[in-house]
């Protein structure tokens, strides 16, 4: 008989593709945002979610988990950290909105390249995972990209830092959430649309909302569930199929993406701060994922 567990902790064809896929349209994720960039941060955020909850309900249909979905809304306990959850992801995507509308999109790669090696500090924190010499490499060398960030630059980098700390939050508060991933990002944006369905009837009461216009928004308002719950619902099926460490280095495709999108698309410029501080977080990274793969092949 074959062993299970074995199986379960390898690459696959499927997990690769899902995974793959996810990282490529969230890398691709700017180029909407842009087109929506005259509108409001706040406003989009709220399509985001209202036009989510369709997606991520008629998916849940068709798996026939809805069940899970309402044990959860049954338990005050799971509501109040998914109500966490959903607040620590609104702001992240709002956060997100706003950089790319005001031409700062290199720091929201920036942020997501930074992300993986705050998790670690995150973990060794919080819930006292040790991390490896070479992942303490990582982190100086992240803290010090940071340092320089604050130094040279004109402006605090709030940006990247509050992309960073927003999403490591919400990953470590994700993981405590006791129901699949699918469900788990249904009733986060359920718990959001509580707020997100009556700002956007204010809006729209008061003539001040892009959707119903008579113009082209609301198609792309529109869209905004598909380009949102989509990536995220690929993503989590296809993490299930694929070992950490393959998952470590897929996850710097979108950033890369959203960097040579800032650049050489949107035409932004790096300062000598970014100039100095992306090589860095490129060698943490480069030393991070070498070492993640070691203790992988180790195990």
């Amino acid at each position: 008989m074959a062993d299970t567990s074995l199986q379960e902790n390898r690459d696959t064809p499927q997990g690769l593709a899902f995974a793959v896929t996810a990282y490529v349209l969230w890398g691709f994720l700017p180029l909407y945002m842009k087109l929506v960039a005259h509108i409001p941060a706040i406003e989009v955020v709220a399509h985001r979610v209202i036009w989510s909850v369709p997606v991520a309900g008629i998916l849940l249909v068709i798996l026939r988990r809805t069940d899970d979905l309402f044990t959860a809304l049954r338990s005050p306990k799971t509501l109040a950290l998914a109500a966490l959850t959903a607040s620590l992801i609104s702001i992240n995507w709002a956060i997100y909105v706003y950089a790319i509308a005001t031409d700062r999109t290199v720091d929201g790669a920036l942020g997501y390249y930074i992300n993986p090696l705050f998790s670690v500090l995150m973990g060794a924190i919080l819930l006292r995972e040790r991390p490896t010499r070479a992942q303490m490499v990582a982190i100086g060398l992240a803290c010090l990209a940071v340092l320089v960030l604050f130094v040279t630059a004109a402006r605090p980098p709030w940006i990247p830092i509050s992309l960073t700390v927003t999403w490591g939050f919400y990953a470590v508060c994700k993981k405590s959430l006791p129901i699949g991933p699918n469900q788990g990002f249904m009733l986060e944006v359920l718990i959001l649309s509580l707020l997100a369905v009556p700002y956007v009837a204010y809006l729209y009461a008061t003539g001040q909302g892009h959707f119903m216009s008579g113009t082209g928004d609301t198609d792309l308002l529109l869209w905004a569930g598909v380009v949102t719950a989509v990536p995220l619902i690929i993503y989590a099926n296809g993490a299930k199929l694929l070992r950490l460490s393959t998952i470590a280095i897929l996850q710097y495709i979108a950033p890369s993406m959203i960097f040579i999108l800032a650049v050489f698309v949107f035409g932004e410029t790096i300062d000598t701060g970014r100039m100095i501080a992306f090589p860095l977080i490129w060698l943490a990274l480069i030393i991070y994922t070498t070492s993640m793969i070691r203790e992988m092949r180790k195990a």
